[in-house]
């Protein structure tokens, strides 16, 4: 079962905000357009979700990405909008969150699908988290409790997708075996509905696909670092071993980080920990960037919307992350058109151009 990339639609192309100004104005309140299709809903597994996700590893972290308490107002506000416009797709994980607030982002995700108003939306929303692996996780029977302490800390009595973080093949491979047989409990305990992975490289996905076929559970997803910043060898090989096994690639980092959307310099730096990675990379990516900045004026979209709809146009449902209304509302103006063939193309030779690309995930294995 192959995944194929989105084609150019015309008629989806139209609406868009460079030519709404011209519309004239009329008695009757204009028709509001969906941000994407139904038919544009992609299966994962025995899953149907929103052709991209919404992350969360930015709920809960202070060091990193500057969580405080008192954004909860605005998280759960922007989770209602991304919930009322169709997005079904939240990805957490049991480590998401620092320090004292280990497992903020799971608590918080499930607080705000119980508060939401909507019956049919809330028991439509697949959520996808990911169970780390720590080194005191070394039995099946460790990770089935993970699993079920997440349960709690989300409010609900199945996850969508439960994933495992990612492999320790590279350093403790009989800790993995117990990883993956913890998957396939889980799966038959009926506490997920789906099984995924997270930083597996194409060889070591190939292996758990086979393992976990054997056991009769399908591994529905693999969640890689993939972007325009990150379309690199290993990653690409990741993408054709997911199409050919019917695995379906869920993109995080969409963005790079930030990195694609146009709002830094090399003398505009974000706070924290980011600034030194993108000191490091940012004065290489102007071909890259100068593709997006075409692109997005000519299409009157923004760059992130263009690097999202990228990831999307090669089969991938992209999870960026949301703080703000605002970025959600961005965000979602990247559904409903598909870049074309010869902008694909513009987009992947500027980021060939580009001498430095993103770091990959340390944990992420062959």
């Amino acid at each position: 079962m192959a995944f194929s990339i989105c084609t150019p639609t015309p008629y989806f192309s139209c609406f868009n905000s460079s030519n709404q100004s011209s519309l004239p104005s009329l008695p009757f309140k204009p028709l509001k357009f969906p941000p994407f299709w139904p038919w544009q809903k992609v299966k994962m597994g025995p899953l149907t979700v929103s052709p991209m996700g919404f992350g969360t590893w930015a709920w809960g972290n202070q060091l990193l990405w500057g969580y405080q308490e008192s954004m909860d107002t605005d998280l759960q506000q922007t989770f209602n909008l991304a919930v009322e416009n169709g997005i079904n797709l939240f990805d957490t994980a049991d480590s998401y969150g620092t320090g004292r607030l280990n497992g903020q982002s799971e608590k918080l995700l499930g607080k705000f699908i119980q508060e939401f108003p909507g019956k049919q939306m809330r028991n439509d929303i697949v959520i996808a988290t990911k169970f780390a692996a720590y080194p005191w996780r070394l039995t099946p029977g460790q990770f089935v409790k993970a699993c079920k302490a997440s349960l709690e800390r989300l409010q609900v009595e199945q996850i969508g997708i439960g994933q495992l973080h990612w492999s320790t093949a590279n350093y403790a491979p009989p800790q993995e075996l117990a990883l993956w047989d913890g998957l396939v409990a889980m799966y038959e305990q009926g506490l997920v509905r789906a099984i995924g992975v997270s930083n597996y490289g194409p060889k070591q996905l190939i292996k758990i696909h086979d393992y976990l076929k054997a056991r009769g559970v399908p591994l529905s997803s693999a969640q890689v670092q993939f972007s325009l910043l990150s379309m690199g060898e290993d990653q690409m090989e990741i993408k054709r071993v997911c199409d050919s096994l019917g695995i379906r690639l869920i993109a995080y980092s969409p963005l790079g980080l930030g990195m694609l959307t146009g709002k830094y310099t090399s003398s505009r730096l974000p706070l924290g920990p980011r600034a030194y990675l993108f000191r490091q990379i940012l004065p290489g990516l102007e071909p890259l960037l100068n593709s997006l900045r075409e692109i997005a004026q000519r299409r009157g979209k923004t760059l992130p919307q263009v690097a999202i709809n990228w990831c999307i146009c090669k089969g991938a449902i992209p999870i960026p992350g949301i703080k703000t209304v605002k970025q959600a509302e961005e965000n979602l103006g990247a559904l409903r058109w598909c870049l074309s063939s010869d902008e694909l193309l513009q987009l992947e030779y500027a980021a060939s151009e580009s001498p430095r690309k993103m770091i990959q995930n340390i944990f992420q294995t062959r």
